[in-house]
């Protein structure tokens, strides 16, 4: 018979939702997302350095990044989203359980971050990771999917 897990919590689980980012920040990063696709990764880079804590732009790095075929440079971006997003998340009040949804585009940052790290993972064979991103996106989020595009397939 397999475990089901009881939760005791009137409510269930917490939900986090991240702060939306600074409006400055947010308004860079739309700007450096409608440049042309030679310019984007440089845009998104300068976006990163000047607000590193902008979860958008990391995962936004490394989906530019493996839209090239660059899968390392694709990890190593999408794992500073996910350690920066950890960070926020911990912030918000997150304490290693409940839900954090694609339905709230604050999140989306972290989420990208963590689809991507694990999708990146795959890409250079480290399937542990990969499938520890996947099932942790399932647990933040079970049966949530992202809002839109896609991950570029290795």
């Amino acid at each position: 018979m397999a475990a089901t897990p009881i939760d005791l919590r009137p409510g269930g689980l917490p939900e986090t939702v991240l702060d939306p980012a600074p409006p400055a920040a947010a308004a860079a990063w739309e700007a450096a997302m409608g440049q042309p696709l030679a310019e984007r990764g440089a845009a998104l880079a300068t976006v990163a350095a000047r607000w590193p804590r902008l979860l958008e732009a990391w995962a936004e790095l490394g989906r530019y990044a493996a839209s090239e075929g660059r899968h390392v440079e694709a990890y190593a971006y999408c794992r500073v989203g996910y350690h920066r997003g950890l960070d926020a998340l911990r912030a918000a009040g997150w304490r290693g359980s409940g839900y954090v949804r694609w339905a709230e585009p604050a999140n989306r940052g972290f989420l990208w971050s963590l689809l991507g790290l694990g999708r990146s993972a795959a890409a250079i064979g480290e399937r542990d990771e990969a499938d520890r991103c996947a099932g942790f996106l399932v647990q933040l989020d079970p049966g949530g999917e992202p809002p839109i595009g896609e991950w570029p397939q290795a």
